[in-house]
């Protein structure tokens, strides 16, 4: 089945290579569980870069949109941990996209991801959004499980008061590919987004490739 959630939250950064072993540390050992605890939260996933940049990406799934402007979640950004707020200091290159799920088919989260990220605007967005219904369809290839589209809010886009993000991608879309092989989500890019077969899309503002470092579902967390 499509994906349950309705909202997402996309961030992705850089980090000094000094302080790369920490940050996955605070990334494993504190910040995911943290986030999936919050009311609403369904998952979040870890990735790093096979052909990408930024080399870490990380996404959160949520009930609904709004549960990224909730009471619960400001409270939590409002309140960062110590290490929390040396860890996010630290992030370089950073982007913070909260995002509607407009489109979702396919079943489950692959191995690898491709990430196509768009910039539409007013005039065109209707007519990309019809195109997209009939491209995300994994049922087409080989080695893609599910295909989605995620249309950012601009109003609760950008940086936080711990979070140093650039704003640029506000108003931007961003198509997920989830595979079984990074081949095989390669192939779909190169074919329905970055060839003579994309129109009428324009080329993308940037596409890139991830391997799933691991997940974390609301079940998996230990309930009080």
């Amino acid at each position: 089945m499509p994906l349950a959630a309705k909202g997402m939250l996309l961030t992705s950064m850089n980090i000094d290579a000094a302080d790369e072993a920490d940050f996955n540390r605070w990334y494993d050992r504190e910040h995911l569980e943290e986030r999936v605890a919050i009311e609403g939260f369904f998952e979040a996933r870890r990735y790093v870069a096979h052909a990408a940049n930024p080399k870490y990406l990380c996404l959160y799934s949520t009930a609904a949109l709004d549960v990224l402007d909730s009471p619960a979640y400001k409270a939590r950004l409002a309140n960062p941990t110590d290490w929390s707020r040396q860890t996010m200091a630290r992030f370089k290159d950073m982007l913070r996209v909260v995002a509607r799920i407009t489109i979702s088919n396919g079943t489950g989260r692959g191995a690898a991801l491709g990430v196509v990220r768009l910039r539409p605007t007013p005039d065109n967005a209707g007519a990309w959004r019809d195109a997209l219904q009939e491209r995300l369809a994994p049922d087409r290839r080989d080695g893609i499980v599910s295909m989605h589209l995620l249309e950012s809010e601009p109003e609760l886009s950008g940086a936080t008061a711990e979070i140093p993000a650039r704003n640029e991608g506000a108003r931007d879309w961003f198509v997920l590919i989830d595979g079984t092989h990074v081949g095989a989500v390669s192939a779909v890019i190169a074919e329905r987004f970055t060839g003579p077969a994309a129109a009428p899309l324009p080329p993308p503002v940037s596409v890139g490739t991830y391997c799933l470092m691991w997940d974390l579902a609301k079940s998996d967390i230990a309930q009080n």
